[in-house]
């Protein structure tokens, strides 16, 4: 009984995948037409950006006066069983196969042209909605791709900041997706650079991207975690966890640990580091113990001022935040979510590693710890 339970659960789960496939295509035809302004991309200059794994970023420049360009892209969507801590495993849906996906890079006025490539080895259908594009659900409308499908997006990238972006293929497939680790971000940058509070422009040594994810891992009876052979069989079950809204499990970087140890982000004395910490679902508040927000963009919005000399700062569900600090002292710093319970018991929690020399006007141990006198 419990076999025939679970093929009915696949047929059921991919039938929903493949009418969305169907809808999509009616949706798509009905937003493209009437089209009132076409695209003049005469005359740019296209540039491949290559997409690189998480805490990294692709190769760019901070400063670019130039015209616009068409920035081209690819991703390859990834179905595939990841280790969330030792022991315990998920069925992911990934962007470019790591979680969070990769983080794209380009300047206010380019076009970010990506190819999204759905294998023929996944069981479900896809797409990508760009919090950072205007129209067609984020461009989730337009790019629904079965299994062995691929589509090619385009839009204008025109709203300075850092802007998540997810997987929404229709219903309650969306919530399902974007727990099961299928998000990422953008950074739109300012032409002229980033600015700081009273205008002065500023620039970042580093900068590391930091994709926090809740999981919710089920359980069988004796309380131990499930496994699963694909991202279907997890379905009904892992649908049961989510709507009790509480996370089992919190990773950044897609792994408990994943940014600590010989993994720990690193910088030295002097340097300024940006990070981009984004959350598809859940709200965080990040507080890097040791140091502070020097500069901080509430919602990623480059257009705002600033704000400064923060000591946590929040990243609402569905956000990106920029933050930047000048590390002024050597030693280990916890990055960390400030519900501590989150940070400590359920692992949202990375390291920065400075090396460089300590400076005693900052901080002294006037006495080592000895017995009460």
């Amino acid at each position: 009984m419990k076999q025939l339970f679970k093929k009915l659960s696949l047929s059921v789960a991919l039938l929903m995948s493949l009418s969305n496939v169907v809808i999509a295509q009616t949706e798509a035809q009905g937003y493209i037409a009437n089209i009132g302004v076409k695209s003049n991309l005469e005359g740019l200059e296209r540039v491949k950006q290559i997409l690189v794994a998480p805490p990294f970023l692709p190769k760019h420049q901070q400063r670019y006066s130039g015209k616009s360009r068409i920035i081209e892209m690819e991703m390859i969507i990834e179905e595939k069983e990841i280790e969330v801590e030792p022991g315990v495993f998920v069925q992911a849906m990934t962007f470019a196969g790591t979680n969070p996906g990769p983080l794209m890079v380009v300047h206010e006025g380019d076009y970010v042209e990506l190819t999204l490539k759905n294998p023929s080895t996944n069981l479900l259908v896809h797409n990508i909605d760009f919090h950072a594009s205007t129209g067609a659900l984020g461009g989730g409308a337009l790019t629904k791709v079965a299994p062995g499908e691929e589509v090619v997006l385009r839009f204008k990238a025109n709203k300075p900041g850092t802007y998540v972006y997810h997987c929404a293929p229709g219903g309650i497939m969306i919530p399902y997706h974007v727990v099961s680790g299928m998000y990422g971000a953008i950074m739109i940058l300012p032409k002229e650079g980033l600015r700081d509070n009273k205008d002065n422009l500023v620039t970042y040594d580093r900068a590391y991207y930091v994709g926090e994810q809740g999981w919710y891992v089920p359980q069988d009876a004796q309380g131990n975690y499930k496994r699963y052979p694909n991202a279907v069989a997890s379905m009904n079950d892992t649908l049961k966890v989510m709507k009790g809204l509480v996370p089992t499990h919190i990773t950044y970087n897609g792994k408990k640990g994943a940014l600590t140890g010989k993994n720990a982000m690193t910088a030295k004395v002097g340097e300024t580091v940006l990070f981009i910490h984004s959350q598809a679902n859940e709200d965080s508040r990040i507080h890097l113990i040791g140091g502070h927000g020097d500069l901080v963009w509430p919602g990623g919005s480059f257009n705002n001022t600033p704000t400064v000399d923060r000591e946590t700062w929040r990243v609402n569900g569905g956000e990106a935040v920029a933050a930047m600090y000048t590390f002024k002292q050597p030693g280990i710093y916890a990055y960390v979510n400030h519900n501590l319970i989150e940070a400590i018991m359920l692992g949202g929690a990375a390291h920065v590693k400075v090396e460089g020399q300590w400076n005693n006007d900052l901080m002294e141990q006037v006495r080592a710890p000895s017995k009460i006198r």
